[in-house]
Order: C-alpha cells, then sequence, then structure tokens
C-alpha cells in the first residue's frame, strides 16, 4: 500500500458565508491534482467552523455563578469558561490552567474545543471560535457538493487538535465523518499464527486526521485541506460519522 498525501495549495484565509466546496475544487486546480474516485479530503475544523460562522465575541457573553465559581478554579477568563459550559454537558477534570469536558458531541476534550488562535479579532473586540454545531453534517454536505461536481465519491474527514489521556501533546482526530468507515474492526479474524483476535479495532479515521495534520502544520503554514490518495476505506451505507470512535462513558476507566 502507498498512500500520498498532499495539502491543497492556495487555500484563503475562510470568512463565514465562504462557500468551501468552490474554494478546494479551487484548491485542487492550483495544486495540479485531480480528485479520483475513493480519494479521501481531510479537513481542518477551523475552516468548517469559520464557513459556519461559529465566533462568539467575548464581550457579549454574560458568565453566569457557576462560570465565575469555576473560573477561579481554573484562572480563566469567566467569559470564556462560560462559553466552555454552554458547550458541554460535564466538567471532566479541572485544575489551574486546565479545563477537560465533555462536549455535547460526546467529546472529551480541553475546552470544548473553544480556540483563539489563528482567528482574526477586529477592532480590538476578542472573539473565540466553537466546534462545528454538527460536523459530520457539515462533512456530509461538502461529500455530496463535490461528488455532484465531479460526479465521483470520496470521503471527508474533518480533524481537530486534541490532546489523549495517556500521552502529552495533541494531534489531529476526528470530528466529523462521511462516506467511510470511522473503524476498521477485525475482532474474529485470525492473526499471522491463526490465532482468533479478541480485541482488534483501528481507528482509521484518526489515524488518517492525524496523518493530515503533519501537512497542515500548526501556526502559520494555512494548508488546511489535505487530499489523501491510496487507502480504500470500507464504505458505510448509512452515514455513521464519527460516533463509533467516541468510546462509552461507562467503558471509559479516565472517567
Amino acid at each position: 500500500m502507498k498512500i500520498s498525501l498532499t495539502a491543497l495549495e492556495g487555500i484563503p484565509l475562510i470568512k463565514p458565508g465562504d462557500d468551501l466546496t468552490e474554494i478546494i475544487i479551487k484548491g485542487v486546480q492550483d495544486t495540479s491534482e485531480k480528485i479520483l474516485d475513493g480519494d479521501i479530503l481531510v479537513i481542518a475544523q477551523k475552516i468548517i467552523s469559520k464557513a459556519e460562522d461559529r465566533y462568539v465575541e467575548l464581550s457579549s457573553v454574560t458568565p453566569s455563578n457557576a462560570a465565575l465559581e469555576l473560573a477561579k478554579e481554573v484562572d480563566k477568563d469567566p467569559r470564556y469558561v462560560e462559553l466552555v459550559l454552554q458547550e458541554s454537558v460535564e466538567v471532566v477534570r479541572k485544575k489551574p490552567g486546565v479545563l477537560i469536558v465533555e462536549h455535547k458531541l460526546g467529546f472529551v476534550h480541553a475546552n470544548a474545543g473553544i480556540d483563539q488562535s489563528n482567528i482574526e479579532h477586529s477592532d480590538g473586540h476578542e472573539r473565540v471560535l466553537l466546534l462545528p454545531l454538527d460536523p459530520d453534517k457539515s462533512a456530509e454536505t461538502l461529500r455530496l457538493e463535490i461528488k455532484k461536481h465531479f460526479n465521483i465519491d470520496v470521503a471527508v474527514i474533518i480533524n481537530d487538535s486534541i490532546g489523549r489521556a495517556w500521552r502529552n501533546g495533541t494531534m489531529g482526530l476526528a470530528i466529523g465523518i462521511s462516506g467511510m468507515a470511522a473503524l476498521d474492526d477485525r475482532t474474529g479474524s485470525n492473526d499471522i499464527f491463526g490465532r482468533e483476535l479478541k480485541v482488534t479495532s483501528t481507528a482509521i479515521a484518526d489515524e488518517l486526521a492525524s496523518a493530515a495534520s503533519l501537512v497542515m502544520g500548526q501556526t502559520t503554514e494555512r494548508k488546511p485541506v489535505v487530499l489523501v490518495r491510496g487507502y480504500k476505506p470500507a464504505p458505510v451505507p448509512d452515514n455513521e460519522g464519527a460516533g463509533p470512535l467516541i468510546r462509552d462513558k461507562a467503558l471509559d476507566l479516565f472517567r
């Protein structure tokens, strides 16, 4: 198997209301590539959120009493903490400088994925960027629009930088998926010695999302769309999205 990852050229700074499909199509052309049947597009969450206008100005936020108390514990702006609470269903861990929550979408990560980096702050008004309302739907919309334009089937992954319980540092993980299975479950298959595999399930979408993050970069690279070629994902009759990647709370030993 040979897998290639190519960052699309010429992707501009995204503004609310921008047509991402049109921008991606132009990016493919500027990169002298063609989208082929079976290709996978990995797209940074940030440009999805920007196009969907998921901005919030902190000056418009009034912190609740719960946010004011929590902000003291974690040493963060109470307005920022208020947004984290609004976007989450549970505080999982907290200490000064750290606030880990379960997002309404099911992901467990820092600050409900709310970000202030690589976004414009106009006229001195500090603002933040929330996750897309429905990353799976965003991925599905892009996939279907690309299919309509090129008459081919591709898969779309929306990735975001998320920390992990066991290790330092963040890595790109899939928060929205369309057109492919999130997991490759080999439970019940045999290993090279014929022994039955009891628990073998690979997070394919996360691995591709992480590989694409290396090409995207994390600071000034401005490469938010990556074309992945060579991996043939298992098709999904009913789009199940990123849900299978989320471990059930009852089975999560860190909670």
